[in-house]
């Protein structure tokens, strides 16, 4: 894994990922290497029109379908028009925004960032045949998830703390997921991947006098590219001979940038109770019934 990057991606020829929120930032940065190694991408946007421009230079391996995380009518529109494909990488995210909700009335960060990809990979898993990659964050560490209020009805709202439940959850699903599919017997892997610090515009949406400090940090030399950023969710997304349950980010400067590698992760991640009472609210609040034994 030593100065691993994009350009090391195996031949991916006659392979077909999905990859949400690719019409920016990370996804389109990592839709850009998949094609370039012969992939065939379906970029999963609630931004057509922005998917669009970054689809166009790709040529005919990459096309641009509708998808909204943040209304589960839109999931289930997209699930239903994909056919089949080798790997989910569930990109797209939101950052510490005004509390907002979902079209299904859910905080918008856990409503996006985790449960539209909770219900998207429920709604795809059968017809995904190697693996699921979700992207969670270093901020996962901020999490301190409230099963019983993931929606933040019952708390003051805090943008940042909510974000990093959003993130929290994502490193759960993706590692509950993984054990899932071991005792289920089944071949398909999950593996769950972050950043590090990428100068993307996931900053920029706090409304807040942070907007302006994160831009500035991003045009520091501890802030790597955005196309370096994609390197340890495209690690996970296509090396052979991983272990399914791994948590992937850089591997320099705590964790903030370099090459990607195993990263250690927050201790409750590993909590089974915790993640199956997630799991459990998760189905219960999306409607969506996650049958992994069924899933091959």
């Amino acid at each position: 894994m030593s100065g691993w990057t994009s350009a090391n991606i195996p031949d991916q020829t006659g392979r077909t990922f999905v990859v949400t929120g690719a019409n920016s930032g990370l996804g389109a940065e990592a839709a850009t290497a998949l094609v370039g190694a012969g992939a065939e991408v379906i970029l999963a946007c609630r931004n057509t029109v922005k998917a669009d421009a970054v689809a166009q230079p790709l040529g005919p391996k990459a096309t641009v379908a509708k998808l909204d995380l943040a209304d589960l009518a839109s999931v289930r529109s997209f699930a239903e028009s994909v056919t089949g494909a080798d790997v989910l990488i569930n990109n797209a995210g939101l950052m510490a925004v005004p509390l907002q909700r979902t079209a299904d009335g859910f905080e918008m960060q856990i409503g996006t960032n985790h449960l539209g990809h909770f219900a998207l990979t429920a709604l795809l898993l059968p017809k995904i045949s190697d693996r699921v990659v979700t992207v969670s964050s270093g901020l996962h560490q901020l999490g301190n998830l409230q099963l019983d209020d993931l929606n933040w009805e019952k708390r003051r709202y805090n943008r940042w703390r909510a974000y990093g439940d959003s993130k929290l959850a994502n490193l759960m699903f993706g590692l509950e997921l993984a054990h899932r599919l071991r005792d289920a017997g089944s071949s398909k892997q999950s593996f769950v991947a972050h950043p590090g610090y990428a100068a993307t515009e996931l900053q920029g949406r706090t409304e807040t006098v942070m907007d302006f400090l994160m831009k500035l940090t991003n045009k520091t030399p501890m802030v790597q590219s955005a196309a370096a950023g994609a390197w340890p969710e495209l690690y996970a997304a296509t090396m052979p001979g991983l272990e399914s349950g791994t948590y992937y980010g850089p591997t320099q400067f705590f964790g903030l940038h370099g090459a990607p590698g195993r990263n250690r992760y927050k201790k409750i991640a590993d909590d089974a109770s915790v993640r199956a009472r997630l799991w459990e609210e998760s189905e219960k609040l999306t409607g969506v019934t996650f049958d992994v034994a069924s899933a091959g």
